[in-house]
Parts: structure tokens; sequence; C-alpha cells
């Protein structure tokens, strides 16, 4: 089992709506250290690209979840899987009522 390929793609339910999403995270990666900030390369409604160090992506993505009121957020890159997971948990989580 590769333990990295697991780390590449992650998941979080948020009470946030898809716009506050995308903006929290182009704050979020703008604040890091040096090290690991990563900025803006492309944007659209429901999704944020970002730069970092050794032009190391870092993809959020937002949309609506189906059969609830929360948005769901996915996360995307090879290096910086700490980094998503420390985002992820600077959103508010959806506590599963609707």
């Amino acid at each position: 089992m590769n333990i990295q390929a697991d780390r590449t793609l992650q998941e979080a339910h948020t009470t946030l709506s898809v716009p506050e999403v995308i903006e929290a995270a182009k704050r979020f990666f703008a604040r890091r250290n040096s090290l690991y900030a990563a900025f803006v390369d492309r944007e659209g409604p429901t999704f944020v690209s970002l730069r970092g160090q050794g032009g190391e992506e870092v993809v959020i993505g937002a949309t609506p979840a189906k059969d609830s009121a929360a948005t769901l957020v996915t996360g995307s890159t090879y290096l910086f899987d700490q980094q998503v997971a420390r985002f992820f948990t600077t959103l508010p989580p959806w506590d599963g009522v609707s």
C-alpha cells in the first residue's frame, strides 16, 4: 500500500459556502511560512490551484454536498499534504445535521 498516494486527496465537510471556502484557502496558503506558502495560479468559482515552493501544486475544490446542507471540500497535492490537513482544521466543521 502506498501511504503517500492515500494522502494526495483529502476531503472535509464544512458549514462555509463554496465561495467562502475558496477565499479561506487563498488566505490560508498565502500566510504560511515561506517554505509552505502557495499563491494563486488558477481559480474558478469552485476551485483554486495554488503554486508553492519548487512549483508544488495544491488544488482546493468545493461543491455543495449531496443530500446535506454541507459543503464538500477536497484538497489535492503531492508534497503539501500536512498543510492541506491543517487548512481543513481551520474550516468550521459540519455537524451532520441538516
